[in-house]
């Protein structure tokens, strides 16, 4: 299954991608005779997710033909969610990029920052280049959503706590970053330097994640591609790292790293494109 949000009347709502139409859960409320929310976040939170995709396996496909759906590109799509708890993200995490940014043989623990909710855009929406900064970089990711609320999670449970993957793209002013390591938290908190969506892509949708491939494009070119597989930590081990050092909740959206960045400029398009999850694209703009 996958979930989405769009914009209809100026509100953002959830629907569920059916091929190439959405269906909203409003409309699915009113055929299954159930009461889920209008809002993925909301429904994460309270224990709804399962219910829905469980509705969607069992009966949803037969039911969902009858229904009124949206076609996809007639949609205006919006971020999955506003204000998650948490926006976590991980630094360096393919063997070859560690190695060329290094020039080291790979951390024992990965390098980690946080992101603030103002960071958070959605697909299509525009990167605002600030005036601090004259080298900003756009990096492709693959995110986590966690599902469960946890703590000292096992990495082999750890697929019974996540809600599923999604695109993602992180921003950073790199220039700032170069100064001093010790900037990062700064280089990544500027508003408008963290995308995603459009999908979230529940986790028996994806046989194995260890093949799903990774790309970051800028201007419909394809500039770094790795697959998950040359991850120095992989997506379950740092769901389990994570709940080791807080309690994660149901929202929180951890990115997993990035086969590489681009640098953008005034008018560009850059896009995350993860296999079998989604693709994402934005705007930079001054």
């Amino acid at each position: 299954m996958k979930l989405t949000t769009v914009k209809v009347d100026n509100e953002e709502l959830a629907a569920i991608l059916f091929g190439q139409k959405v269906i909203l859960i409003r409309d699915i409320n009113e055929i299954a005779g159930a009461n889920w929310s209008e809002n993925i976040l909301s429904i994460l939170q309270n224990g709804q997710f399962s219910q829905i995709n469980s509705w969607y396996k069992r009966v949803g496909n037969k039911e969902i033909i009858e229904m009124n759906r949206l076609v996809l590109e007639s949609v205006t799509f919006a971020p999955l969610y506003r204000h998650p708890e948490k926006i976590w993200g991980v630094g360096m995490n393919y063997i070859d990029k560690a190695i060329e940014l290094s020039g080291k043989p790979p951390e024992e623990e990965p390098v980690i920052f946080m992101k603030p909710n103002s960071s958070l855009i959605g697909p299509e929406d525009d990167i605002l280049l600030p005036y601090q900064s004259t080298q900003i970089t756009a990096e492709a990711e693959l995110a986590i959503i966690i599902g469960k609320t946890c703590k000292n999670v096992e990495e082999a449970d750890v697929p019974g706590v996540v809600a599923g993957f999604t695109t993602s793209l992180d921003m950073t002013a790199k220039d700032i970053h170069a100064k001093n390591p010790r900037y990062i938290q700064r280089a990544k908190s500027f508003d408008t330097f963290f995308s995603f969506g459009p999908y979230l892509t529940t986790i028996d949708e994806v046989k194995d994640v260890r093949r799903i491939s990774v790309e970051t494009k800028l201007n419909g070119e394809v500039y770094h591609s790795n697959t998950v597989s040359n991850m120095m930590y992989s997506p379950w081990w740092i769901v389990s790292f994570f709940s080791r050092i807080m309690t994660l909740h149901p929202g929180d959206v951890i990115m997993t790293g990035t086969p590489g960045s681009v640098l953008i400029s005034d008018g560009d398009v850059v896009e995350s494109l993860v296999e079998g999850i989604g693709k994402l694209r934005n705007y930079s703009c001054k």
